[in-house]
């Protein structure tokens, strides 16, 4: 088994992904609004090697009907969110190998003023950025504050198929290689027959012009998608280079993870051209007993009224509004679809019933995975995850801040490392070079994205 890719995930907002973990007096998530904040939290994932801080990010909030949903309001539950864009080069400038992965929407700004941001953050990084590509997260709510209409759940994906081509159009194909010349002898700061002027005249998007900056250390960065609908895989199979899948049971987990890679294949890809990583939360400590005392007091923290306001939220059914006794009718969402389909009957199973998915909700949160026990116990855990999955790895969930990342530290990544599961040092460059080592700093000729580059050979 090859050692695991971990990062963190994180959004600018109080609590972990379980419960209402604010309230606990030593938690501090609740001082998200100040830098210092992150900056103490980048230099401890820095200094543990891990590969990523991923930052999850929406416009949108936990409400129905247009009409906030007061437990969300009251737990501090997907409201507040601030957004990560300003955290960067801030957390940058105290690293020198940890990466970021940064969430933007399709459908909120214009693709040029995207593409413009993550080629400066690239830059401002050294090659350490990459793009958490979404068509849109609590997607009602977003779009009435922008003013729009929501898009059809399809109908985003095929935008943002869009919108990355005028991406991967300016990123790649504005400058060559060596555009660059900065001569202070002669004068010449670029070469002007290697900088070009860029077309793009797709279905729902145009591009006439140059990506006003010269190439950055990736050129695109990693670029990472977090859909796992059907739409979603087809989208990742196309385009993504790693994938974010919530956990849950492994089996659900497996035939997703498959499906990507299928997806991948379709593409005329690699299955091995995307790297898979799963949602989970590790709770552990020195013996297994005391692990499960933090786990019945971070479930204390979690109510059933908070759960049901981030799932109607993400996927807009309000749970407490149906029946307990029974499953849910609906199977289709212009929101957060995987979270509904997480939910339903497949291969002869009968879906679960709303009661039960409440409950799994509350205790497991929208990421899925919960390990519990001992460090040699939840190791033993996640290798038989693993085995059964084929995941690449894991973006680790909070409970405590910073609590459960210490924990796992200092508990978890010694035993991890002494089976060869985790790294010991940093490896690559670049965040691209750190998930393939045998590729390089640039997208490799089998992405599709490698086609607009200007210049290429």
């Amino acid at each position: 088994m090859n050692p695991l890719i971990l990062g963190i995930f994180q959004y600018i907002g109080p609590n972990g992904t379980v419960g209402s973990a604010w309230q606990h007096p030593r938690d501090t998530s609740a001082d998200f609004t100040k830098l210092s904040h992150w900056t103490a939290l980048a230099k401890k994932f820095e200094d543990a090697r891990f590969d990523f801080l991923f930052l999850a990010d929406s416009y949108g909030f936990p409400a129905l009907d247009g009409e906030l949903l007061p437990a969300a309001v009251r737990e501090g539950r997907g409201i507040p969110h601030g957004d990560p864009m300003p955290l960067i080069s801030a957390v940058a400038a105290v690293t020198e190998n940890l990466g970021f992965i940064v969430t933007t929407s399709t459908t909120v700004e214009p693709p040029a003023a995207n593409a413009r941001r993550f080629a400066t953050l690239d830059h401002f990084t050294d090659g350490r950025i990459g793009w958490n590509i979404v068509t849109g997260s609590s997607g009602a709510t977003a779009a009435a504050l922008m003013g729009k209409e929501l898009i059809a759940h399809d109908l985003r994906y095929d935008m943002a198929d869009d919108y990355l081509d005028v991406n991967l159009t300016l990123w790649e194909g504005s400058w060559q290689d060596d555009a660059l010349v900065r001569d202070k002898a002669s004068g010449v700061y670029a070469d002007p027959e290697k900088v070009h002027i860029v077309h793009h005249e797709g279905p729902y998007f145009r591009t006439d012009g140059i990506l006003n900056l010269p190439p950055s250390p990736q050129r695109t960065p990693l670029l990472v998608q977090a859909g796992a609908s059907g739409r979603g895989r087809d989208f990742a199979g196309r385009n993504a280079e790693a994938v974010f899948v919530g956990g849950g049971e492994p089996e659900t987990v497996a035939r997703t993870i498959a499906g990507v890679r299928a997806s991948a294949v379709a593409a005329g890809r690699p299955a091995d051209a995307i790297k898979i990583v799963v949602g989970a939360l590790f709770i552990t400590a020195p013996t297994s007993e005391e692990a499960w005392a933090k786990h019945a007091e971070m479930l204390a923290m979690s109510t059933p009224e908070g759960a049901a306001a981030i799932y109607a939220g993400n996927t807009g059914v309000d749970l407490l509004a149906l029946d307990p006794d029974k499953p849910i009718a609906q199977s289709r969402t212009e929101l957060g679809q995987s979270n509904l389909e997480r939910y339903l009957g497949r291969d002869g199973k009968p879906a679960p019933l709303v009661r039960d998915i409440l409950e799994n909700f509350r205790r497991t949160g929208i990421n899925g995975s919960v390990f519990v026990g001992s460090p040699t116990e939840v190791v033993d855990q996640v290798e038989e995850f693993v085995r059964q999955t084929g995941a690449d790895g894991f973006l680790i969930q909070p409970h405590l801040t910073p609590e459960t990342y210490d924990d796992f530290i200092e508990l978890l990544l010694p035993e991890l490392r002494r089976r060869g599961l985790a790294r010991s040092e940093y490896e690559g460059a670049t965040l691209r070079e750190r998930l393939f080592p045998d590729g390089t700093a640039h997208l490799p000729k089998t992405h599709r994205g490698h086609a607009f580059r200007a210049g290429r050979a």
